[in-house]
């Protein structure tokens, strides 16, 4: 896995998802995007900070993601945050859409990045949101395992 993820480029990254979220499930998804976008994206100015993935008529789209536009492209360029398709196996999407409906769950994307082909993907993580005591315990964890590893490095002379 380690050898895949060095492979790969990193473009737009959501840091506020595992902190947001509970994460259960992660999927690697493709997505539809026209010639401008993915110019665009390899710029690495996009931004999936508020967006989220739906479903609408059996197919699942990315919603609300930010890709700048291609300075270049005049009148041949695409809009901002238009629904982009996510390309996955019926399968999968069946298994989000009943998590989706039953067990109250969302589907939050975690990175978007190309692989080592060359090809635009996005990582999903099929999440549970976290109450405002849980996000207040994660960061009470946070900091007691950043104190934990200082006075560890230090030797116990704190």
């Amino acid at each position: 896995m380690a050898k895949k993820e060095s492979a790969s480029k990193v473009v737009a990254e959501n840091r506020k998802a595992r902190f947001n979220y509970y994460i259960e499930d992660t999927f690697e998804a493709g997505i539809q995007l026209v010639g401008t976008e993915v110019k665009s994206l390899r710029g690495g100015k996009s931004s999936i900070a508020e967006s989220y993935a739906e479903v609408k008529g059996g197919e699942l789209f990315l919603v609300n993601a930010y890709i700048p536009e291609y300075l270049q492209a005049n009148q041949f360029n695409h809009e901002t945050k238009r629904p982009r398709r996510l390309l996955l196996h019926k399968r999968q999407i069946n298994r989000l859409m009943g998590a989706i409906e039953r067990q109250g769950m969302t589907v939050v994307p975690l990175k978007v990045y190309f692989n080592e082909r060359g090809r635009a993907k996005v990582e999903i993580a099929l999440a549970k949101g976290k109450q405002l005591h849980d996000k207040r315990q994660s960061d009470k964890e946070k900091d007691w395992n950043r104190e934990k590893g200082r006075i560890l490095k230090e030797g116990g002379r704190g």
